[in-house]
């Protein structure tokens, strides 16, 4: 009979084993650790950035779920799997089937949106095609009729996107004073191609040294619009000492060129040359809708499809419950109700079914596809989480606390890495990990109930969790100057104007959607009092393993001239190039310096293994027998920042942009670090660093959002001492903020609000933390009084 599950040691690991039992972990930084975690219960794993935790929890127990799910499919796709390597990990036992909800962004396109991610779209189409009202004398439609992403729904004209792209002669001829010859179609393409455009006009017979605006307009119109492609014979104007044959060329005009480059285009840079020549508008015939006139005929509750595809999800929900008459509307509007109320339990009522993918934060995408789960009805699994708390107002997360109480109470296990204090106290089950980062953690401080770690000494969750003194009073700063932003009228902001104080810290608060990030989306560096504008965001620093760390700030070109000044490099003429892994000579070819080769796993999404050849070191063997101080550049890009702070304590340069890593806690980030491999938390700290190791001259203006995402408490320490400093420096920092004792810091707070969405866009109090934290209306004031213990 099991025992107890606070009991780990309690019951012989066996068929009925409650307990997930990990022997031998050594993924990243795990130093062979064991641990029991029981089944059934809401588990935390916590620790400072960088110990483990996740390595723990994704990088082992998941991805040990994953490959035994791939075991059990045909050999020939185990085949592909194999390549892609298992966890480092002695045994698990006990594991059931996992389903992963991490923060990292898929490369969604523009036809994903909120109604696509959570299958709300495919329900509401349903109850258009079975219950809508249709005109007289009209055939009823299947549900692909109503999809824009379908031959079936989409409109003609636009092809479903809503959009069409025009151009004009003012975009594609910014200065009509120029002639042709002069470049007045800056559209054109630069170089030889753009040259034979203009020799093709002129034999054409057009005046290419007339001023553009001297040209008749019927011959403007046909040199920009034409869709002629005329083939003519041209006769090159020859230069001195070189002959140059006739040959035939083909004109396109600068319309057909535009278009043909956006649409046809691999290079992300043509592709932004072209826009910048075209403006996007509504598409004429289905205004925007995306849809065909068929179903745009449709309506329910006196609405088209597209209509109640905007409103936002708690309006939608109150038509959908006035509208339905027949009962078989009555079936499908009850399980839209209740695929619509999970959503809106995690606040996100805000958002609409047609609202783009792209432009949702990595949390709210992650809550979306939390409430999707909720209604999959599974159960017997693991749910494996990356900080659902992310980007959540404090008023959000009890919400998604009752959220993850139900998932478990559908009888399945939840595991949680997570940083956020009451979703921490909330836990039955709680494994911290730690105790520093990199390899000074890597070990499992406490597997248990959670009330037990206070007497675990190593633990920097511990001091945070179970410390209840009032943060020290601090004396607010006097701000030297003030920012006016506004009057902003964007997405739910309607007249809205701020003050924020120059040469202080400002914290922006409100719940999610309240209108927050749109507001300081308005701060340019045109306003009146920014001298210079520093925006650090959390998109990712490269999007390919070839970006990493070393080469984002610019620390790679310094430890590149160090290796290339070595005895062994000069006596091989081995110069700077020789130590890029970009460019052909040092690298090795076989994964073109990239140290992975992608692996096509068919019908699942591609992914990386190890090159065959380099092992992942990137270089080929010649270039790794140069060493400085006994390590090769491979092994020179596989130290942590803390360890490289070591090793180049003789070379200034490095040593500058380490210590700036190092003060905004990334020392245990690894140098050779790939991009994709960083949190949009750690890419913010990133560009921080790489700012804080310029040298400032005169006044800046910080802009961050929400920049304590993914930090444990003890970060956070870190973080707030380096952006106080940039204040009492002379500097100004502006922050979106959801935790509180950030918040309680500030010298100055703007909450935004009351509510989310249409309920939200007001500035409902703005002042020091003191006074904010007495605000009756505000619902930030009351988390606020609690971090300031009023």
């Amino acid at each position: 009979m099991p025992r107890h599950p606070h009991d780990p040691h309690g019951a012989a690991p066996g068929p009925h084993d409650p307990f997930v039992r990990v022997r031998g972990a050594r993924e990243h930084n795990l130093k062979g650790v064991d641990v029991d975690i029981p089944r059934d219960v809401l588990a935390v794993f916590t620790g400072v950035s960088g110990s483990g935790k996740s390595s723990l929890a994704f990088g082992t127990i998941y991805a040990e779920a994953q490959r035994r799910y791939f075991e059990s499919v045909a050999p020939y796709a185990r085949r592909l799997i194999h390549q892609v390597g298992a966890p480092k990990v002695g045994e698990i036992s006990g594991l059931p089937p996992a389903v992963s909800l991490q923060q990292r962004r898929s490369a969604p396109t523009s036809r994903s949106s909120v109604g696509t991610v959570t299958t709300l779209s495919n329900s509401l189409r349903m109850l258009f095609s079975r219950a809508g009202d249709y005109p007289a004398g009209a055939d009823r439609l299947d549900s692909d009729a109503f999809s824009p992403n379908t031959a079936a729904g989409a409109c003609p004209e636009c092809h479903g996107l809503g959009l069409v792209h025009r151009t004009t002669e003012e975009l594609l001829v910014p200065d009509p004073s120029l002639s042709i010859r002069e470049g007045a179609i800056a559209a054109w393409p630069g170089a030889w191609q753009g040259k034979n455009l203009r020799d093709v006009l002129d034999t054409l017979g057009h005046d290419v040294d007339r001023p553009w605006r001297e040209l008749p307009q019927q011959e403007r119109d046909w040199i920009l619009f034409t869709d002629e492609q005329p083939v003519v014979t041209v006769h090159p104007v020859r230069d001195a000492g070189r002959i140059q044959r006739p040959y035939q060329g083909t004109y396109m005009s600068a319309r057909r060129y535009v278009m043909k480059t956006f649409s046809d285009t691999k290079s992300p840079t043509l592709r932004a040359k072209a826009e910048r020549f075209l403006s996007s508008a509504p598409c004429p015939v289905c205004g925007g809708s995306r849809l065909r006139a068929e179903a745009l005929a449709v309506t329910f509750a006196g609405r088209t499809i597209a209509e109640l595809a905007r409103l936002p999800l708690s309006e939608l929900a109150a038509v959908l419950r006035d509208g339905s008459r027949s009962e078989t509307a009555r079936v499908l509007t009850d399980d839209l109700l209740a695929r619509i109320a999970t959503v809106t339990e995690l606040g996100l009522g805000y958002l609409s079914l047609d609202r783009a993918t792209p432009t949702l934060s990595a949390g709210e995408l992650q809550r979306l596809r939390l409430a999707t789960q909720l209604r999959s009805g599974l159960f017997g699994v693991v749910y494996v989480l990356d900080e659902p708390s992310a980007g959540l107002h404090p008023a959000d997360t009890e919400a998604l606390l009752g959220v993850l109480g139900r998932l478990k109470a559908a009888g399945n296990s939840v595991f949680v890495v997570e940083h956020h204090l009451d979703v921490v106290r909330d836990a039955d089950w709680l494994v911290d990990v730690g105790p520093r980062a990199g390899e000074h953690g890597g070990r499992v401080l406490h597997s248990g109930p959670v009330a037990d770690l206070e007497g675990v000494a190593e633990s920097a969750t511990a001091r945070f969790l179970f410390d209840r003194s009032p943060a020290p009073a601090r004396k607010v700063r006097t701000p030297r100057g003030w920012l006016k932003v506004g009057p902003v009228t964007r997405h739910n902001l309607r007249e809205v104007t701020a003050e924020l104080p120059l040469g202080a810290f400002t914290a922006v608060t409100g719940v999610s959607g309240s209108g927050k990030s749109t507001l300081i989306g308005e701060v340019t560096d045109e306003l009146a009092g920014v001298e210079r504008l520093v925006c650090v965001d959390q998109k990712p620093i490269g999007r390919t393993p070839r970006s990493n760390l070393a080469t984002y700030t610019g620390l790679f070109d310094v430890v590149r001239k160090v290796f290339a000044a070595t005895d062994e490099a000069t006596a091989r003429s081995f110069g700077v190039g020789r130590f890029s892994f970009n460019v052909a000579g040092g690298r090795c070819e076989t994964c073109q310096g990239e140290g992975f080769v992608s692996v096509e796993l068919l019908f699942l999404p591609s992914t990386y293994a190890p090159c065959p050849d380099c092992q992942g070191a990137r270089y080929n063997p010649e270039t790794l027998e140069v060493t400085h101080r006994g390590r090769n550049i491979a092994e020179v890009l596989d130290l942590t920042v803390e360890a490289a702070a070591d090793f180049f304590t003789d070379t200034p340069a490095v040593g500058r942009s380490l210590r700036a890593l190092l003060d905004v806690g990334l020392g245990y980030l690894r140098l050779g670090q790939p991009a994709t491999e960083l949190s949009g938390g750690e890419a913010q700290r990133i560009k921080l660093a790489s700012e804080l190791q310029r040298v400032r001259r005169g006044h800046t203006l910080y802009l961050l959002d929400e920049p304590t995402t993914g930090l444990h408490p003890a970060d956070v320490e870190v973080l707030m001492h380096q952006l106080h400093g940039l204040v009492d420096a002379g500097h100004t920092v502006v922050v979106v903020e959801h935790d509180m004792s950030v918040v309680a810091g500030a010298d100055w707070v703007v909450d935004l609000g009351p509510g989310g969405g249409d309920e939200g866009g007001r500035v409902v109090a703005a002042g020091p933390p003191g006074d904010v934290a007495r605000v009756a209306g505000s619902r930030t004031a009351v988390y606020l009084s609690r971090a300031l213990a009023l």
